[in-house]
């Protein structure tokens, strides 16, 4: 005996997502969707109409540079359109107010330029595309004055901050000027610790040591020789001569002389060989 086969599944409801798309046996079949130009019925435009080809782009702001940015909407608050210009009917076109006159009438209405001009702008009578022209003339006067407007809070901007520039220069200019007061003390203070004022006195010292050394040479062998007689003419040699302590002590003092006098000369030859540093 065969099995049961399962049951069928459920019908699914009008309101499933497979049965949107699925047309009932009634219903009329439906061609495919019309582009949508941003126009309805008759070529009237669909008010509420946002397409992003009748919108004028917009300008990013950029905060940091303090600039105001252009606007983009008109000063009524409505965006500007590109409308497709409305064909000029020519010389042959009449309002209908007029076809009626006769030619009496029409000789009168030419023949005053006031009657002329409230014939022309009059919103009865005037022609669509002269009314078009019109529009788009208010809206680019409007728009220029806006821009015009724009330009003079630019300007006065403009006016502010380089009032503000020329205040921070001559501010720098001055404290430039101090500084350089400033540093021409401070050269004259560190002039005497520069290294060739350092130089010059290391072969300054060094001269005058030498110097020295030189004259308590000369002196101890001047003194030597003159200190030869007493003080009564007689030939006692050793009255005049120095005694130990005082020889001791020249020869002490010498000493330490010649080695400062080695000193410096090494310090001199140590800079010479450059092998001085602390400044570079």
């Amino acid at each position: 005996m065969p099995s049961t086969p399962p049951p069928p599944p459920p019908k699914p409801s009008s309101h499933d997502v497979s049965r949107l798309g699925t047309p009932t046996g009634n219903s009329p079949r439906l061609g495919p969707p019309a582009p949508d130009n941003g126009y309805g019925p008759g070529g009237l435009e669909r008010p509420g109409n946002t397409s992003s080809r009748f919108l004028e782009p917009t300008t990013p702001v950029d905060v940091t540079s303090g600039l105001i940015p252009v606007p983009t909407v008109t000063p009524s608050g409505i965006m500007r359109q590109h409308q497709e210009p409305i064909p000029d009917p020519g010389d042959a076109w009449l309002p209908r107010i007029l076809e009626d006159k006769s030619k009496q009438d029409l000789a009168e209405i030419l023949s005053n330029p006031s009657m002329l001009q409230a014939l022309t702008v009059s919103p009865a009578t005037v022609h669509p595309s002269l009314a078009q022209t019109q529009d788009t003339l208010l809206s680019a006067l409007a728009e220029n004055i806006s821009l015009a407007q724009h330009l003079t809070d630019l300007e006065s901007r403009l006016t502010h901050q380089r009032a503000s520039t020329q205040a921070q220069l001559l501010s720098a200019h001055a404290l430039e000027r101090q500084w350089r007061s400033k540093q021409a003390d401070m050269d004259a203070a560190l002039a005497p610790f520069a290294p060739n004022a350092l130089y010059a006195r290391l072969t300054q010292s060094l001269q005058e040591q030498e110097m020295l050394c030189a004259a308590m040479e000369e002196s101890f062998l001047e003194g030597e020789g003159t200190q030869r007689g007493g003080s009564n003419g007689s030939n006692d040699f050793g009255a005049g001569l120095a005694t130990e302590r005082e020889t001791l002590d020249w020869v002490r003092r010498y000493r330490d002389a010649r080695r400062l006098f080695y000193l410096r000369q090494e310090r001199k030859e140590r800079w010479n060989e450059r092998r001085v540093g602390g400044w570079r």
